[in-house]
């Protein structure tokens, strides 16, 4: 008898290899997952550097005699805040503080919410400080620890995406944190410096974030 040759083993079948109009869809999609996430965070930087902005400038003409007599002065100030947590209910009302789906929506996301509650940490210690000593020189080095983390964000959030905007605005938070520094015992200076980085650093990007979701969409 003639041995029967052996059948060749059975292999698993391949994947099918992505096509081109695959590829397509998936960037599409890591686009338009993209661009909701610029508009949400867009529109919070925005509203926030706008805000926060005036109070600073408000600040500086208060040291030039153009302020609000008490209780105005300090309702003023705290209309700021409210307004912008009602930005926030507004925005979470309306489903736009959902986390982004897709890897690079929830990569920003997480970026940048680290930096938030890493905020609330420092509002906690520096406040908390501030008090115990008697000190308004330990509250004035809250904001440039606040800056150098925004610069932090934004660096990471140009190796993320690769916009040179991105690197531009993250190392001029850099400088502003290390400006802010050196004028802490200038109050005017201190001031203006502050508010150009807010309406610079983050209500432009802010706008521009709000400006590509929208072309994108």
């Amino acid at each position: 008898m003639t041995k029967q040759p052996k059948a060749a083993p059975k292999t698993a079948p391949s994947p099918p290899a992505s096509t081109p109009a695959d590829d397509l869809a998936f960037m599409r999609n890591l686009v338009e997952q993209g661009g909701r996430a610029q508009m949400t965070g867009g529109s919070l930087f925005f509203a926030g550097g706008v805000l926060y902005g005036l109070q600073c400038l408000y600040h500086f003409g208060q040291m030039h005699g153009f302020g609000l007599a008490e209780p105005w002065n300090l309702a003023f100030v705290a209309a700021i805040t409210l307004a912008f947590l009602a930005y926030l209910l507004w925005a979470g009302f309306k489903g736009m503080l959902k986390t982004p789906a897709g890897l690079l929506g929830r990569a920003l996301a997480a970026v940048f919410s680290g930096v938030g509650l890493a905020n609330l940490a420092m509002v906690f210690v520096f406040a908390l400080n501030a008090g115990r000593e008697n000190s308004s020189l330990i509250w004035m080095l809250y904001p440039p620890v606040i800056f150098a983390l925004q610069g932090a964000a934004w660096i990471a959030a140009f190796q993320i995406q690769k916009h040179g905007w991105q690197a531009a605005v993250g190392i001029g938070w850099m400088v502003s944190a290390c400006a802010l520094g050196w004028f802490v015992r200038d109050a005017q200076a201190y001031v203006l410096i502050a508010a150009a980085a807010l309406f610079l650093l983050m209500a432009l990007p802010g706008w521009m974030m709000m400006r590509r979701a929208a072309r994108d969409a």
